[in-house]
C-alpha cells in the first residue's frame, strides 16, 4: 500500500514531512510518493520553478527511503489534476491500494476538485486531521463521508480504493506562505525547513523580495 502526497512544495517544509511520516508509520505504507504540482488548479502559480521545487524535495527526503519524489505532474501541460495523476498511477500499480493524503482544509474543498466524485474509485482518501478539527456534518460532503468512511487503517488494505479514513497527525502550524514571507524580509527559516532545503534556497537566491 502506498501513499500519495501532492502539493506545490514551494518550499517543502517540516509540516509536509512530519505529517507524511506520521501517516506512513500508522498505516504501515510501503512508500509515500511526494508529487510536486506543475500548475495548481486552486491557487496561483508557484514562485520557485518546477525544477527547483523538485530539487528541494529530493534533498529533503534523501535520507528517507520510504519517501519517493514523483515528477509525473511536472511533465504535463495545463492544470495538475489529482484525477489525472491517480489515473496514471492506477495503470502503473494495478490493484495495489493507493491512499491519497490530504489535509482537512483541502478535504473541505473537495467538491470543487476536478471529477471529485470519481477520485474514490481510484484511491482511498486519508484525511490528515489535527486536534479540534471538525468533520463536515452537512451537505454533499457529509453524505460522501457517510458512504465511504471507515474507522481503522487496516480496512484500507482490503480494497484497492473506495474508502475514507480520518487520520490524526502531529500538529505543526507551518506554512510555505509564511516561510516565503520570512525569507523575503531577510529573516531565517531555520527549524521550519530541512537544512538541505535551506542550502538550495540560499544558493539559488529563492524567495528574496517575493512572497
Amino acid at each position: 500500500m502506498i501513499g500519495i502526497l501532492g502539493g506545490t512544495f514551494d518550499p517543502v517544509h517540516f509540516g509536509h514531512l512530519r505529517t507524511a511520516l506520521d501517516v506512513c508509520e500508522v498505516l504501515a505504507l510501503d512508500e509515500v510518493r511526494l508529487v510536486p504540482c506543475h500548475l495548481p488548479p486552486h491557487r496561483g502559480r508557484p514562485v520557485a520553478s518546477s525544477r527547483l521545487r523538485a530539487g528541494m524535495l529530493e534533498a529533503a527526503v534523501a535520507a528517507y527511503p520510504a519517501f519517493v519524489v514523483d515528477q509525473r505532474e511536472l511533465g504535463r501541460e495545463g492544470p495538475s489534476y489529482s484525477f489525472d495523476t491517480l489515473t496514471s498511477l492506477r495503470v502503473e500499480l494495478g490493484a495495489m491500494p493507493i491512499c491519497l493524503l490530504i489535509g482537512m482544509d483541502a478535504f473541505r474543498g473537495l467538491t470543487t476538485w476536478h471529477r471529485w466524485r470519481e477520485l474514490i474509485d481510484l484511491c482511498h482518501l486519508v484525511v490528515m486531521t489535527r486536534p479540534g478539527a471538525e468533520i463536515p456534518a452537512q451537505g454533499e460532503l457529509a453524505d460522501f463521508i457517510r458512504l465511504h468512511r471507515v474507522a481503522a487503517a487496516d480496512e484500507l488494505r482490503q480494497l484497492s480504493a473506495g474508502r475514507l479514513l480520518f487520520q490524526p497527525v502531529t500538529r505543526l502550524e507551518i506554512s510555505a506562505t509564511d516561510i516565503r514571507k520570512r525569507l523575503a524580509e531577510g529573516r531565517s527559516a531555520d527549524f521550519l525547513i530541512p537544512e538541505a532545503v535551506s542550502r538550495i534556497i540560499n544558493s539559488e537566491g529563492l524567495y528574496q523580495g517575493k512572497q
